[in-house]
């Protein structure tokens, strides 16, 4: 990393020096005003994840827009479409979805559906074994990742990934798994919030090989070919797009390589929401530093939570760092699933990894970084405006809550590197 480093700041005196016929302080001004996403740029490089540019990002605010979208372009399928999801709970809005992929297999579009095992029987309306095997009878090639067998415990990495590919022309990727929640909130929790991305451009491709390798080694047919990975040169937006995918054996710090870099590279401000907020000790320490520099750092987690334990032991970090001068939000009006992070209201990150040990260290994950000012500003006015269905935490009203939830927090605390 040193040397990368090294060759950072010769590339940018290279740069500057391109520069020198104009006043030397707005030259320095200039690359000052764009360090943070260069320097994310080249340490990504790195660290070997592909980067592709002309790329065009559409923000799905909501599960609604998200399902409204994609059903839109299933219907439009020509070639064939691929699904990867945590789970699809066996609700309505699956059973429209299976009815529209069952009338694009009839049309002659390949269907291809991967699922985690974990994921499936985890939630209240599970896909069994029979609704499963109707699926299939449908023309609807649909497999489960890691079935859970005896002893049970071979499944420690899940497949946490959402990512559908349409005639690798349209990407979908973000936080949301296929259920009603994301459309009609959950009578104990109220609205489910979270965020979603349809990409057309290279970046496609990209994503489309994490569910090639996933859907080779799950099937043994390797899916190759100009069919499944179309070139383009149109240039179909302005975006560049770096695709994080997290795999245990090939590729597992990347999550925590993308979190601790862009808070490093942060120059003036970082904006965070996660559902699940118990960074492991490296980007916690990576927060700290930030802060430490004057990097106006923001983060909003959800007063109530999914999971037992959770939202209290993200509260105890929040407020522990919200003592060192982070500024912390309790979002009130539901729950917030999602996983983005903006960065100097240049760049930002959406997809499926939490911000927990799980996501660091085991699941299967995948996240795109948009260096695309629109794209920032989109994600930021949202979290502004979040920010007035939150309370601000301070030293008042966290000793104003009870012992017990202070206390349940504090040991959730400990439990970081597990949950």
């Amino acid at each position: 990393m040193k040397h990368v480093k090294a060759i950072l700041v010769v590339w940018l005196l290279i740069v500057n020096t391109s520069f020198a016929q104009n006043e030397n302080e707005q030259s320095f001004g200039y690359l000052a005003k764009f360090c943070s996403d260069s320097l994310e740029i080249v340490e990504l490089q790195s660290y070997g994840f592909p980067i592709s540019d002309g790329n065009d990002v559409k923000l799905l605010m909501s599960g609604h827009e998200k399902f409204e979208d994609l059903f839109e372009h299933i219907k439009n399928a020509k070639s064939f479409i691929h699904l990867e999801y945590f789970n699809f709970r066996n609700d309505s809005i699956n059973s429209l979805l299976i009815n529209l992929l069952h009338q694009k297999a009839q049309q002659g579009v390949e269907i291809r559906v991967l699922y985690d095992a974990f994921g499936n029987s985890s939630n209240n309306q599970p896909i069994k074994k029979e609704k499963n095997d109707s699926i299939n009878a449908l023309g609807i090639e649909m497999y489960k990742y890691d079935p859970i067998k005896f002893p049970w415990v071979n499944h420690l990495a899940r497949d946490h990934r959402k990512i559908v590919v349409i005639d690798g022309l349209y990407a979908y990727t973000g936080g949301m798994n296929v259920a009603d929640y994301y459309v009609d909130g959950l009578e104990e929790i109220g609205e489910w919030r979270d965020i979603h991305a349809r990409i057309k451009g290279p970046a496609v491709n990209d994503l489309h090989q994490i569910f090639v390798d996933m859907w080779a080694k799950q099937t043994g047919f390797l899916l190759t070919g100009a069919k499944y990975f179309p070139v383009t040169k149109n240039k179909e937006g302005n975006a560049k797009i770096a695709v994080i995918n997290r795999h245990t054996k090939k590729l597992p710090k990347s999550v925590r390589q993308l979190y601790v870099s862009m808070l490093n590279n942060a120059k003036h401000n970082v904006k965070i929401i996660n559902p699940y907020f118990v960074p492991t000790h490296s980007i916690y320490q990576a927060i700290e530093k930030a802060i430490k520099r004057g990097v106006d750092v923001q983060i909003l987690v959800s007063e109530k939570g999914d999971i037992p334990l959770t939202p209290e032991a993200s509260q105890y970090v929040a407020y522990k760092l919200m003592k060192k001068g982070a500024k912390v939000f309790l979002f009130q009006k539901g729950f917030h699933h999602a996983k983005i992070m903006m960065v100097d209201d240049r760049f930002c990150t959406l997809g499926s990894a939490n911000l927990n040990s799980r996501s660091i260290r085991y699941d299967l994950e995948v996240n795109v970084v948009v260096f695309h000012r629109e794209t920032t500003r989109q994600l930021v006015e949202m979290f502004d405006n979040d920010k007035k269905n939150s309370i601000e935490l301070n030293e008042q009203n966290w000793k104003q809550r009870s012992k017990w939830k202070r206390t349940v927090g504090w040991f959730g605390n400990l439990l970081t590197p597990f949950i």
